[in-house]
């Protein structure tokens, strides 16, 4: 059962990162743990209520966070206070005295501190740069800029910021949002006429982290909109730290005033870890998972994985399963499988076209339900032509199957599509950096 227990806090992790902090909190983390059987995991939550919320909107969710902990598909089924099989005395585990609750588990907030972050050649000015911030908010600093590829700690260090600042300042304001819900929220506030209470939260920050900060690109209110925020903090000397996937110079479709502002602060990139950073990150992430690593082990996954600290850290709680669910010790062997499950683990095809047509829609300012549907105004049709043209360039799908998506619109309107996408990007640069922009960020997050 303690097993299981832990196990399910990987998954929990799993999913943490793919959410909300409000949706997790009201929907996962109060997912309780009862058994894993065969190839079905028993979960608990009371109330029916709760059950039908998470089956409609976060089975697909908890069952990819699984497979990807476990390396295998299992069915889901959540038992409630009501339920048959509770009432047959499938009873939820209870944590007992020696549980941890104090942020050390591996879905805590623990993890994300200075000192769990390892530093190495590829980072540490980067490493510096926060700590000063931290230590001295709305100083030389401000704003702050880190860019990098995704998965080498841009939002490990935002969260450490944001936990240096907690601890020593309770009472600090501190706001930490991705670039993509900061759009969805403004979105939201709009249709719901609450622009003013979205002005109030963020202006009323004393530190702002705004992790993915791309994603504001080539949407035009939105960029208007934290241009607004951004001003206003930085003339009041609050602390503004912003992370991309690149500097603000090859962000294609971010408006200049935009970029200068970017620009005017600090800027300080992170690369990929060498081999001795690699090592050192296996042996941290072993350490807080309770495992111990072979020597020969970790180099054979530091060899393998080179480009993406979040692959190094799910090989080692993909291996952590493996001993906790079959017993099997961390060897080469089982490295082999973790390496190999991590490396062709890719989204499936459906939630990338979700993921698509949403991004699409955001940027154009159009519903993903009209870009799927039937309706052909200009503004809807232009939208589609590039949300079919990203699909294939991402998924590669056969054309048939990508009309089936978009309303079962036949082979020569797909075609059609493409060619009109391929033509606006030969003779509209900005046109070509929102298509180009929209596929990256797709691609790297």
């Amino acid at each position: 059962m303690e097993s299981f227990m832990q196990v399910f806090n990987m998954v929990k992790d799993a999913c943490h990162e793919s959410i909300s902090d409000v949706a997790f909190n009201l929907w996962i983390d109060p997912l309780e743990p009862v058994k894993l059987e065969n190839d079905t995991a028993f979960l608990f939550i009371k109330s029916e209520f709760q059950k039908n919320i998470i089956t409609d909107k976060y089975l697909n969710l908890l069952t990819q966070a699984f497979n990807q902990v476990l390396g295998f598909d299992v069915n889901i089924e959540i038992l409630t206070e009501d339920s048959e099989n509770q009432k047959e005395g499938a009873v939820p585990v209870e944590l007992d005295d020696q549980t941890p609750t104090d942020g050390t588990m591996p879905n805590g907030d623990y993890e994300y501190t200075f000192d769990t972050f390892i530093v190495g050649s590829s980072n540490n000015f980067a490493v510096a740069a926060c700590k000063a911030v931290a230590s001295k908010q709305s100083g030389t600093y401000n704003p702050l800029f880190i860019y990098g590829p995704s998965g080498l700690g841009k939002t490990h260090l935002l969260m450490a910021i944001r936990h240096e600042i907690h601890k020593n300042t309770p009472e600090t304001n501190i706001i930490y949002v991705n670039g993509e819900t900061f759009t969805n929220e403004f979105i939201t506030s709009i249709e719901n006429e609450t622009t003013n209470q979205f002005h109030s939260k963020y202006r009323s920050a004393d530190i702002l982290l705004v992790d993915d900060i791309q994603f504001v690109a080539g949407k035009e209110r939105t960029q208007e909109e934290f241009f607004h925020t951004f001003n206003e903090l930085h003339r009041t000397g609050r602390q503004i730290v912003l992370a991309s996937d690149r500097p603000p110079k090859d962000i294609k479709t971010l408006e200049e005033r935009l970029r200068t502002r970017f620009e005017s602060g600090l800027i300080t990139d992170i690369s990929t870890p060498d081999f001795e950073t690699r090592i050192a990150i296996i042996r941290r992430k072993a350490e807080l998972l309770d495992i111990e690593i072979p020597d020969e082990v970790a180099e054979f996954i530091a060899n393998r994985l080179k480009n993406n600290i979040r692959q190094l850290e799910g090989a080692v709680k993909k291996i952590k399963a493996y001993k906790l669910l079959a017993g099997s010790n961390p060897s080469i062997t089982v490295a082999q499988h973790v390496i190999k499950d991590i490396l062709t683990d890719t989204q499936p095809v459906p939630v990338t076209i979700k993921r698509i047509i949403s991004e699409v829609g955001r940027t154009y300012g159009i519903s993903p339900e009209d870009i799927e549907g039937p309706m052909r105004t200009t503004p809807i049709s232009n939208a589609r032509k590039v949300a079919i043209y990203v699909v294939r360039e991402i998924t590669q799908l056969p054309l048939q199957e990508i009309g089936a998506k978009f309303n079962n619109r036949d082979h020569s309107t797909i075609v059609y599509a493409l060619k009109d996408v391929e033509k606006n990007m030969k003779k509209d640069s900005h046109y070509k950096g929102i298509v180009e922009d929209i596929i990256k960020n797709i691609r790297d997050n």
